[in-house]
């Protein structure tokens, strides 16, 4: 037994069988899009078994893009919770085959309440995609389970098309990073795109000089500043910058007059500034944009109020 073939084949069957989804894509997918951006309710999945599980992913994966949704187990529906779909919802019934009756016997309250519907299965002839107002069709010719029996093709089928409408959802609302951030305050992800420089930028033993520095002086406050750099300034504004690079090129092209040397000579005149209320994402994109490290900050009156290095983005 090779078990490493055996995940490849695996792999293989999935993947062909979600290449497959295209050709079985209808004008009901566009229909459906088009309903859920419309809709002033929220979209509700529900399906049994393994496709519940998949349909609480796809709807974790709609809230966190732009359409309010969530699960529901149809069970549960059945059984008191159907006060939670509002006539306004549009509601998506998951079943591969079309005939799970848990999932079926929402339909007649559905119907009755005049609720927009979708459906997703394996077989466009069931009862579930003929009472729709939309199908989208999962069909997979070939389960990875060697046995035909587990869903293990057919799972990854419904969840690559509740992706695909996800996805269909944000490009049709115009959905921006920023919009995601909204949902997602926590981790790394809503750092780099709701907290500014100003948050995280360096502001304490600024390494600074002036023009007329010696080199001599200008390494101690490199050094001292552990920033790489010291910035020259004149009358509180940014002249130049000095990095520990640009103290080795000297070392190495004027080492004759080395020592003699002073900030003016030694400093680039156009350093990369960027505003304190410029947020994280934009600071990552300008440092990768040139790669560097490290980018001056300055407030609305283009004083120097600090320094922010790649590490402060927490990437």
């Amino acid at each position: 037994m090779n078990i490493l073939n055996i995940a490849k084949q695996v792999i293989d069957i999935e993947a062909q069988q979600i290449a497959n989804l295209v050709h079985l894509l209808t004008e009901d997918f566009e229909l459906a899009v088009k309903a859920i951006h419309a809709s002033k309710g929220k979209l509700i999945i529900s399906g049994m078994g393994k496709s519940g599980i998949i349909g609480k992913k796809i709807g974790a994966t709609l809230a966190s893009t732009g359409t309010p949704s969530f699960f529901l187990h149809p069970a549960e529906a059945y059984h008191g919770d159907l006060g939670m779909i509002e006539k306004q919802d549009i509601v998506l019934l998951i079943s591969n085959s079309g005939e799970t009756d848990e999932v079926l016997q929402l339909i007649p309250f559905l119907q009755a309440q005049g609720n927009i519907t979708l459906s997703m299965s394996g077989n466009p002839q069931s009862t579930l995609a003929k009472n729709t107002h939309y199908h989208l069709n999962i069909a997979v010719e070939k389960e990875a389970c060697p046995l035909q029996l587990a869903p293990t093709s057919s799972t990854t089928a419904t969840l690559v098309m509740g992706d695909a409408l996800a996805v269909a959802l944000m490009e049709v609302r115009d959905f921006k990073d920023e919009h995601f951030a909204k949902f997602h305050p926590g981790g790394s992800l809503g750092r780099r795109l709701l907290m500014s420089v100003k948050d995280v930028m360096q502001t304490k033993t600024l390494p600074s000089c002036n023009q007329e520095t010696p080199i001599t002086e200008i390494v101690h406050t490199i050094t001292q500043g552990k920033c790489g750099l010291a910035v020259v300034l004149e009358n509180g504004k940014i002249k130049g910058v000095i990095t520990d690079g640009d103290i080795r090129r000297a070392m190495e092209e004027q080492s004759s007059q080395f020592f003699s040397l002073t900030a003016q000579a030694l400093m680039s005149d156009s350093p990369k500034i960027i505003d304190e209320a410029t947020k994280l994402t934009e600071a990552s994109h300008i440092m990768e944009q040139n790669k560097i490290n490290a980018l001056l900050v300055v407030n609305q009156a283009a004083d120097w109020v600090g320094i922010v290095q790649l590490y402060d983005l927490g990437l």
